[in-house]
């Protein structure tokens, strides 16, 4: 795999997780201020524009790459959800939330092995 590839491997995958936590922490203002205010709007665009970018990113993935190959990556975006999730939103990490990461990871790593 050339850098270039590894790259946009890798911005797929932030871009969708840094998404999904801007998305929740628009959720979380939208209920004590409701969805017509202007930083909940502010939040869902930039999410919506972060998942959009991750869409397409994916797409041309898609055209290079196998499923399979591709697919072992967007499990890592499970684990670095989880750990983003308790840094920046304060969620607690669980003995079996954290033991299913590290299942998840040992999975990626044979997968990727192969």
């Amino acid at each position: 795999m050339s850098f270039l590839a590894f790259f946009f491997i890798v911005a797929s995958l932030l871009s969708f997780v840094v998404a999904q936590i801007v998305v929740k922490r628009a959720m979380e203002f939208s209920a004590s201020h409701g969805f017509r205010n202007s930083r909940f709007i502010s939040l869902m665009i930039i999410g919506i524009f972060l998942m959009t970018i991750s869409f397409f990113l994916t797409l041309g993935l898609l055209q290079r790459f196998d499923l399979s190959y591709l697919y072992p990556f967007q499990g890592l975006s499970v684990i670095m959800i989880t750990v983003m999730a308790a840094v920046m939103l304060k969620e607690t990490l669980t003995l079996q939330l954290t033991v299913g990461s590290l299942l998840i990871t040992v999975g990626i790593v044979l997968v990727s092995l192969s």
